[in-house]
C-alpha cells in the first residue's frame, strides 16, 4: 500500500466518513463467513449480503453451479460495496473448489439444514472458524454439501412450517453467532494489515473518478523524482 497515495486520497473524503470506516472495521470479522450455493433469487442473495454487512461478516463466498448470482441494489442498499466477494463459477461443481479454498483458510464447513440431527443454533460452538452454507429454500444445500460438511446447524422451529426463507434464516443465524462472538474471548477481529487494506479499498470506493485522481497523483510524484 502506498501510504502517500492514501494520505492524498483521504483529502477527498470527509473526516466523518473516515472515522466511520475505522469504527466499522473494528467490528468486522473473518472468524465466520457465509457461503451461498446457487441462490438465483436476487432479493434473497441481496438480503443476505445486507445481513453480512450489518452483522460484521466481511467475506461472502458465492457458488454458481447452475445459476448466475446477481445483486439487487434496491435490496442490498449499497452493502455490496463493503463486502468482499469470492465467486466460484469455472466448473459444473464449483462447490468443490469453494470448500477446498475454505479448508485451506482453516474454516470448518457448516451446512444449514432443518432436516437432520443438526446442532441447534443456541448450542453452536462459536470458538471455531466456520463457514455457513445456505442453499435454495425448497431443495436446500446440495448432496455434495451434505456429504462433505463438517457439521450441521438448524434454527429451532415449533410451528407447522419446516423451513425459513434463506435471507431470514441467514439473518437469524448471523445475529446470534456474531452477538455471542463479540461477548466471547475468541480472537475474532481483523488484523491491522487486513483493516488497513480494506480501509484503503473503501477510501477508493468513496471517490468519484478515483482512477484519474490516482493517475494525476502518480504523475506528479514521477515528475518530482
Amino acid at each position: 500500500m502506498n501510504s502517500s497515495l492514501l494520505t492524498y486520497l483521504e483529502g477527498y473524503v470527509t473526516e466523518r466518513r473516515k472515522e466511520l470506516f475505522k469504527q466499522v472495521l473494528d467490528q468486522r470479522t473473518r472468524h465466520f463467513t457465509v457461503v451461498l450455493e446457487d441462490i438465483y433469487q436476487q432479493h434473497n442473495s441481496s438480503a443476505v449480503i445486507r445481513s453480512c454487512d450489518i452483522f460484521g461478516i466481511q467475506d461472502l463466498h458465492v457458488i454458481e453451479n447452475k445459476y448466475n448470482s446477481k445483486v439487487s441494489r434496491h435490496v442490498a442498499k449499497g452493502s455490496q460495496k463493503w463486502t468482499t466477494f469470492h465467486r466460484y463459477k469455472k466448473d459444473t461443481n464449483n462447490t468443490i473448489e469453494c470448500f477446498q479454498n475454505l479448508k485451506n483458510m482453516g474454516y470448518q464447513i457448516v451446512a444449514t439444514t432443518p432436516h437432520n440431527d443438526s446442532c441447534y443454533l443456541h448450542d453452536f460452538d462459536i470458538s471455531k472458524k466456520s463457514a455457513f452454507v445456505f442453499g435454495v429454500e425448497k431443495e436446500g444445500v446440495s448432496d455434495y454439501v451434505m456429504k462433505h460438511a463438517d457439521g450441521f446447524l438448524k434454527i429451532p422451529m415449533v410451528g407447522f412450517t419446516e423451513s425459513l426463507n434463506i435471507s431470514v434464516a441467514a439473518a437469524i443465524i448471523l445475529e446470534n453467532i456474531s452477538t455471542r462472538l463479540r461477548k466471547s474471548d475468541v480472537n475474532w477481529q481483523l488484523s491491522e494489515i487486513e483493516k488497513n487494506t480494506l480501509y484503503f479499498e473503501w477510501i477508493e470506493k468513496s471517490i468519484k473518478n478515483v482512477e484519474k485522481i490516482k493517475d494525476h497523483f502518480l504523475l506528479n510524484q514521477k515528475e518530482k523524482s
